[in-house]
């Protein structure tokens, strides 16, 4: 039972609270609510919660059966209408069709319309152009596009002394720097081993060629001179860049050049293209950069 003064919750029955000590005879009882008894005998049976046989009041409609359930039941007036009515005049679709597109022109009369002559006159005169374009670009990929376009004497010459004090400083640091680690004097040269250190120092400076000539077709002494290494089949006024094997052949020719007095390096005086004995075998040229 609930106390209540402070709400209190016990199971049992007491006279007192257990929780503040109020008396429970103090409280006035509620008056019992006043519930009518139903007098009619209970329906029996899984039907009782459905009467069957309701009251149809008198002059409302056709009386209803006393077994016929009212779920089912037939003869009223509004069995028969429908429930939606549909509109007397139907609606027009929704989807609108598409109109056929237009035939097209043909390619003579599109030719030959006023707004189009002056887009096929501007086509025509890029077609004239790239024309044009090609034939000097073949013009001087020729013979004479490639003697206009190739390096002067003295710009290679200056390329080659530059490169040569640059490669001898190479080769003396070279050898310095062996005569230190074995420490020995700059008299004691000739105690190093001439074939291996030669090998070492061709190889320093052919791999100085070939790579410069590889990575960008110039080295110290043609940036300097503002020249540069292309392959042959290269058009005038294009910078192709030289694969690196052609690199290698021709940093080796230029030792073969160099073998016979020099002579490899004669047609570059002579040749209208200015290629030399190294250029051929790499079939590279040197033209201004």
């Amino acid at each position: 039972m609930r106390c209540p003064k402070c709400r209190y919750i016990s199971f049992g029955t007491a006279d007192k609270c257990r929780n503040c000590g109020y008396d429970f005879s103090l409280v006035e009882e509620p008056p019992a609510p006043d519930l009518p008894i139903r007098r009619e005998e209970p329906i029996v049976g899984p039907l009782r919660d459905l009467p069957l046989a309701a009251a149809q009041p008198s002059g409302t409609g056709p009386e209803r059966s006393p077994d016929a359930l009212p779920l089912f039941e037939t003869g009223h007036p509004s069995d028969d209408r429908p429930l939606i009515s549909a509109p007397s005049v139907p609606r027009p679709p929704l989807a609108v069709r598409k109109p056929s597109p237009a035939p097209g022109r043909p390619r003579g009369e599109m030719e030959t319309a006023p707004g189009s002559r002056g887009a096929h006159a501007h086509g025509t005169g890029r077609l004239l152009a790239r024309v044009e374009e090609e034939a000097a670009a073949t013009a001087d990929a020729g013979p004479a596009g490639e003697a206009r376009d190739a390096a002067s004497l003295v710009r290679r010459a200056a390329a080659g002394l530059l490169d040569l004090l640059i490669l001898a400083s190479i080769d003396v640091l070279v050898v310095y720097l062996t005569l230190q680690v074995l420490s020995l004097t700059p008299g004691d040269v000739r105690m190093l081993p001439a074939a291996p250190l030669a090998a070492f120092l061709l190889l320093l400076n052919g791999g100085y060629l070939a790579l410069f000539t590889a990575a960008g077709g110039q080295t110290i002494g043609k940036m300097s001179t503002g020249i540069r290494v292309v392959p042959s089949a290269a058009p005038a006024g294009s910078h192709g860049r030289v694969a690196l094997g052609p690199a290698v052949v021709r940093a080796a020719a230029y030792f073969a050049a160099l073998l016979p007095a020099g002579l490899g390096f004669v047609p570059i005086l002579l040749a209208a293209d200015r290629r030399g004995l190294h250029d051929r075998l790499a079939e590279t040229r040197v033209v201004r950069a």
